[in-house]
């Protein structure tokens, strides 16, 4: 007997404004009540205190999830100096107190300490596994989290306000992996003062952006009307950076059904590597994504029509 697959088959990203207070899982919980879709993903958690950009993958985009959580991204966040917590947000109990206070020169003359590859350690609350168990759950038990530190990367922080001398504004553009609580802790600690983030919010991940998300609320309207394709962004959106090679039809046939073509490297758009991931397009639609190796494609991900 034939299972009746469940859900509407829709592909695209759909880019969610998330308000704070929610988990990125119940986000996509609640996109796929919505919108009725068979499948769905998101492209980098958020942190429940977090707002911004959080992509959602319906359908085929799913298959191109790793490569938005691999993506650049950009955040605004404030930190508030002269206390640690547990969760390196405002969300925790407060650890340890200071009456210290940096002054503006004081922070900027830090910033240049944490741009670039550094060493992190993420925070005890974090999604990090730890012999296969999160490391929230361990925090939350009580028990000690041992996480070590690991490289990651900061191209830009920038200090943009002081509201007070107990705030602080800043935007920070970072590589996969980067915790912004860690580095307000870190911060904090460099600085004399402690410290930890009171608000967050992701201003872009690789090409989505905040500007083109859309709320939460917006998308039961937008739904209710069927006007859902007009907010889907291309699955190949997320794959902007990545070298494109055209095909005709019949190699895209081919490597639909999981078989290799020979292709000269020199017909990619783009800079290649040997070994290196190329998306493969058939009249401008995602056909697979491939591995170019001795003048020969194969399909590592294929993308029905």
């Amino acid at each position: 007997m034939n299972r009746k697959r469940r859900g509407k088959r829709i592909n695209g990203w759909l880019i969610i404004d998330k308000p704070a207070g929610m988990t990125s899982t119940a986000v996509v919980n609640r996109v796929k009540r919505l919108t009725d879709a068979a499948k769905a993903g998101h492209g980098g958690t958020l942190d429940p205190l977090a707002t911004g950009v959080l992509p959602i993958a319906l359908g085929e985009a799913t298959k191109t999830v790793m490569y938005v959580m691999d993506a650049a991204k950009r955040y605004r966040f404030t930190v508030r100096f002269g206390a640690s917590t547990t969760t390196d947000d405002s969300e925790g109990e407060i650890l340890e107190t200071s009456d210290q206070r940096p002054s503006d020169a004081e922070i900027e003359a830090l910033l240049p300490a944490f741009t670039g590859t550094i060493l992190q350690r993420p925070p005890d609350f974090a999604a990090v596994k730890i012999a296969g168990e999160r490391a929230y759950d361990i925090a939350r038990r009580g028990d000690v989290v041992d996480l070590p530190e690991r490289e990651v990367r900061f191209d830009e922080i920038v200090l943009i306000e002081r509201s007070d001398a107990d705030h602080a504004v800043f935007e920070a553009a970072c590589g996969k992996g980067a915790y912004i609580r860690a580095l307000a802790r870190d911060m904090g600690e460099k600085l004399g003062c402690l410290g930890h983030v009171t608000a967050l919010r992701r201003l872009a991940v690789g090409p989505f952006t905040a500007e083109a998300a859309v709320a939460l609320d917006a998308l039961v309207e937008i739904t209710e009307h069927d006007s859902l394709p007009q907010v889907l962004v291309s699955v190949s959106t997320a794959l902007a950076d990545i070298p494109a090679l055209a095909v005709t039809e019949p190699q895209a046939a081919r490597l639909r059904s999981g078989h290799p073509i020979r292709i000269s490297p020199r017909l990619v758009m783009g800079e290649t590597v040997e070994g290196g991931t190329i998306k493969v397009l058939n009249d401008g639609g995602l056909v697979a994504l491939g591995r170019l190796q001795d003048g020969e494609l194969a399909p590592l991900r294929v993308f029905t029509a």
